[in-house]
């Protein structure tokens, strides 16, 4: 996949089959907008690319008001690396894009990216006349030489899915649900940093990760079966995003694994967690002795949880 950006062009013979989104997260609806470009694309004797945005439009059109993100631009370019198309476009969604018109930005792909086939997401619009019809897009299209396909939605087991339903339910704590839109776990990156160290008195040692990306989404409050990758290699494990109310912390936000059958000094090293399942929202124990009955509990939990999960994905 050839990498391009605003400052670059298309030259030679090439013509290209294209689609436009986000594709924050990489969801189901996503592969199949992607299959039904490269269709539509081998059908036309067409090479394929992706027009995506360094960060989402409503940063620029609604700042301090837009989404959080589900990955990181680099998480996205290498999942979109593996979907077999031969360009990706990266825009940077700034105030004179945020005043193109849909024709405008479709001379701009046509002229200079050699854009001659657009395949919409079946409930897609851009510029900042959006609120056309698809019918306007076609005909928008066809006076400057673009040829506007509509893409099929994707009606599986775990439809209906976008961008906006899988931030809804990773918010809200459904991680397992969220999977299941997505294909693919959510994951979390960081790197180790310092904490309270109240983990290891107490028989589960925790590494808490910090240095997240700005703007990632994160899960609810609570405990979650998770799979850690630390060093290169995969550990089952589990996380609680909270306040450690019954270790009276404070009110800092942690993020603390306990990574199963692993002691290794890993500070300052990065980690990445793959959420699998929600197991309990968190609240203030008693004492310690229930909170350590009440982790050892989630632990077993977990293991059954991440054995199925490594059973059926093969993840070792």
């Amino acid at each position: 996949m050839k990498l391009l950006h605003a400052s670059d062009a298309v030259t030679g013979e090439v013509r290209l089959a294209a689609t436009i989104g986000m594709f924050d997260g990489m969801h189901r609806g996503h592969i199949t907008l992607i299959n039904a470009l490269k269709q539509e694309a081998a059908t036309r004797g067409r090479a394929t690319a992706i027009v995506t945005f360094a960060r989402h439009p409503q940063e620029t059109l609604r700042p301090g008001k837009h989404p959080r993100s589900l990955m990181t631009l680099d998480k996205k370019i290498e999942a979109l690396g593996t979907t077999g198309v031969d360009y990706l476009l990266v825009l940077d969604f700034n105030a004179q894009l945020a005043q193109l018109s849909a024709s405008d930005f479709m001379n701009m792909l046509h002229e200079r990216f050699h854009v001659d086939t657009l395949v919409m997401g079946y409930n897609h619009r851009f510029g900042h006349d959006h609120n056309m019809s698809f019918d306007a897009y076609v005909e928008k299209g066809q006076a400057l030489g673009v040829e506007v396909v509509k893409a099929p939605e994707y009606l599986g087991q775990y439809a209906p899915v976008s961008s906006s339903i899988v931030r809804q339910l990773i918010s809200s704590g459904r991680v397992e649900d969220a999977m299941n839109c997505m294909g693919h776990p959510f994951e979390l990156a960081g790197t180790v940093v310092h904490g309270f160290h109240n983990g290891r008195g107490i028989g589960f040692p925790t590494a808490n990760v910090g240095n997240l990306a700005q703007g990632i989404i994160l899960p609810h409050n609570g405990a979650y079966a998770v799979m850690v990758n630390v060093d290169g290699s995969w550990h089952k494990g589990m996380v609680n995003i909270g306040h450690r109310p019954t270790l009276d912390n404070g009110p800092q936000l942690s993020i603390e694994v306990n990574i199963f059958d692993f002691d290794s000094d890993i500070y300052g090293k990065p980690i990445t967690l793959l959420f699998i399942r929600f197991l309990r929202l968190e609240f203030k124990l008693g004492s310690i002795d229930q909170l350590r009955e009440q982790l050892t509990h989630d632990k077993t939990l977990s293991i059954q949880i991440l054995d199925n999960y490594i059973t059926n994905h093969n993840l070792y």
